[in-house]
């Protein structure tokens, strides 16, 4: 059974993501015991123009980590354009 408020930080980080163009659909986003787990590949969408995207997503993990529920931010990820 999830936990509530790891249900919460993953959709509030999916969210987050998602609003500032970076491309999920290769990504596995998880929180599990307040850590959210970012994993897998990350693209910007074509429309959104970000122009560093590893320094867009620490930035997003800066904000993340602000939020009740989620204590850490892992990134894990690879970065393609």
């Amino acid at each position: 059974m999830a936990n509530e408020e790891d249900v919460r930080g993953t959709k509030s980080a999916r969210s987050e993501l998602s609003r500032r163009g970076i491309d999920l659909t290769q990504a596995d986003i998880r929180v599990m015991h307040g850590v959210c787990y970012i994993r897998g590949a990350l693209r910007g969408d074509r429309a959104a123009n970000i122009p560093d995207l590893k320094a867009e997503v620490e930035k997003i993990a800066k904000i993340l980590r602000t939020k009740a529920e989620i204590k850490d931010v892992i990134i894990d990820v690879i970065y393609r354009s």
